[in-house]
């Protein structure tokens, strides 16, 4: 057993807040100390918000959990200061390959162009990302960041009020109370705060069961994502592969609906099912084993006026496609940005509404490409069999059939599409992927890559386009990153911003997705996207 388990990463201490003689009151609580909450506080007190974390446990979470992180969490995991400690400790990976039956019918690359900085995706397992975003917490404090994470500090009661938020919180030394201007629910799929507040999800249950289990051992599967309908080890059902570090693999083996949960994880009924599949002679142990009923559901709204959810508090899918943690990461990076304009009085909070508005409907695509990913993968009737079975059977010899094989329509970024805060589009001939709402594409930028170069605030880019070097608009001020397309001699930049336009002009928001974008400067235009941005109307 990794002995990452063991170890307390943030014991319970007492707390000033403990002997006050009023419930003191905080600026932002989060609750929950998994990846997403950690992600939201590690955000804000970099962006100078004070935050405490609040969380039932003191150690990472038991198990790998969610192992497969999407490039665009490693774009926000590099602005929170963790992302190339995740990428070297993970097992990079951008190819798959598609069985049916005893033989491979495809094989497919997630990243098959050059040109960004990250792969399209890294496993790893959650207990370790847990211990990067604490140990960039214990960073943040060194360097005079308000930033504190309490463990072994239980949430056992919320009451909401107009102004702020009150909590109970137990402790080995008792209970004590606390208030929070805002609230940020980050604690999991049981979420304590959702039960309290008399909240719950919409969706489906599906009705089938998964046995997850992580196994140490020594092989030479390559690195790539291996996934099986009808296997000959698992007759009928489904199976995963995947690699992570440490010589760990995780396997998932479907089992069906009418089981004995408690049977099945034991290892003496587990250990035949996996010699199955990885052979006799092959040595392994037991790490962490689980069974799963896959749910695709969601609240029905992530803000209740100063109480916001994200992450698995807020909306839950299946594994397949590795939508879960990965949607999480981009909560908090919709979120965040927003609450510290709210917090400096440089947008009112109903531009908190836009983050429940974007997330609610990327909430709906991760959910629906779910569901369909289940309901390929375990078919609910005779002809939806025959249908899938034909499709796989086609995609061996036809390409044309292989978009149809759904074993899990992995983790992209949604485009918020229609959100409140896009401005039109005035950049003819441009990549559809830079158009307003769209997260911002990597490209090569000189000796390394734009994404960092943009920041963790607005930003004025340019490209082959004079502008102003500062923008002052709505109390903000917005940086130019200016640069030329043959800063990047292979050509990406240019085709991934410019299109068949000879100069662009973006303006991007604080999570790097695009507001507006137009072929030349415009002043007025560019004040009008600012102030939409941060949810204003624009007044000349």
């Amino acid at each position: 057993m990794n002995k990452i388990f063991e170890t307390p990463l943030y014991p319970y201490a007492r707390n000033r807040d403990q002997d006050a003689d009023h419930p003191p009151r905080h600026k932002v609580i989060v609750v929950g100390a998994g990846p997403v909450g950690l992600a939201a506080a590690i955000d804000l007190a970099q962006r100078g918000v004070p935050v405490v974390v609040l969380d039932d446990n003191d150690k990472v979470s038991f198990g790998s959990r969610a192992i497969c992180f999407a490039k665009r969490t490693m774009e926000i995991a590099d602005r929170l200061g963790v992302g190339q400690a995740m990428v070297d400790k993970g097992v990079q990976w951008n190819q798959g390959k598609v069985f049916f039956g005893d033989r491979k019918v495809y094989d497919f690359n997630l990243l098959a162009e050059a040109g960004h900085q990250f792969p399209a995706f890294v496993n790893l397992q959650q207990y370790y990302i847990e211990h990067y975003l604490v140990q960039r917490i214990r960073t943040l404090q060194a360097d005079g960041a308000s930033i504190e994470i309490r463990g072994r500090n239980r949430v056992t009661a919320v009451r909401p009020h107009d102004s702020h938020t009150a909590l109970t919180i137990d402790t080995p030394d008792g209970p004590y109370s606390l208030e929070a201007d805002w609230l940020i629910a980050c604690d999991g799929a049981g979420s304590a705060i959702r039960a309290m507040m008399g909240l719950d999800f919409i969706g489906r249950v599906f009705e089938d069961n998964f046995l997850i289990a992580d196994v140490t051992m020594e092989a030479d599967f390559p690195t790539e994502r291996w996934f099986w309908f009808d296997p000959p080890f698992n007759t009928g059902q489904s199976a995963l592969l995947h690699k992570q570090p440490d010589g760990v693999w995780r396997i998932d083996l479907q089992l069906g609906w009418d089981i004995d949960k408690t049977e099945e994880q034991k290892p003496e009924n587990v250990i035949p099912r996996l010699k199955a599949m990885l052979g006799e002679d092959t040595g392994f142990e037991l790490e962490w084993v689980s069974i799963y009923t896959f749910q695709c559901r969601r609240m029905a709204r992530f803000r209740h006026d100063r109480v916001i959810f994200a992450g698995d508090s807020a909306h839950q899918v299946s594994p397949f496609g590795a939508r879960g943690a990965n949607s999480g990461f981009q909560d908090a990076d919709n979120l965040i940005w927003k609450l510290q304009l709210v917090l400096e009085g440089l947008a009112e909070d109903s531009l908190l509404d836009s983050y429940d508005a974007e997330r609610v409907a990327a909430a709906e695509e991760n959910i629906l490409n779910s569901s369909r990913s289940t309901d390929f993968i375990t078919p609910k009737s005779d002809i939806s069999r025959i249908f899938r079975d034909a499709v796989l059977d086609l995609s061996e010899h036809h390409p044309f059939a292989r978009p149809l094989v759904n074993s899990g329509r992995l983790s992209l970024p949604t485009v918020y599409d229609g959100s409140v805060l896009n401005s039109g589009d005035r950049l003819p001939g441009a990549d559809a992927g830079t158009r307003p709402g769209a997260p911002c594409p990597d490209a090569p930028l000189g000796d390394g890559f734009l994404l960092p170069q943009l920041g963790h605030g607005f930003t004025l880019l340019t490209l082959n386009a004079d502008a102003p070097d500062v923008v002052e608009e709505a109390g903000l001020t917005i940086p130019r990153l200016a640069v030329t397309t043959d800063a990047d001699e292979t050509g990406a930049l240019a085709a991934r911003y410019l299109g068949t336009a000879g100069s662009a002009v973006y303006l991007i928001r604080p999570d790097q997705h695009v507001a507006a974008r137009m072929e030349t400067y415009d002043d007025g235009a560019i004040r009008a996207a600012l102030r939409r941005a941060i949810g204003q109307e624009y007044r000349p």
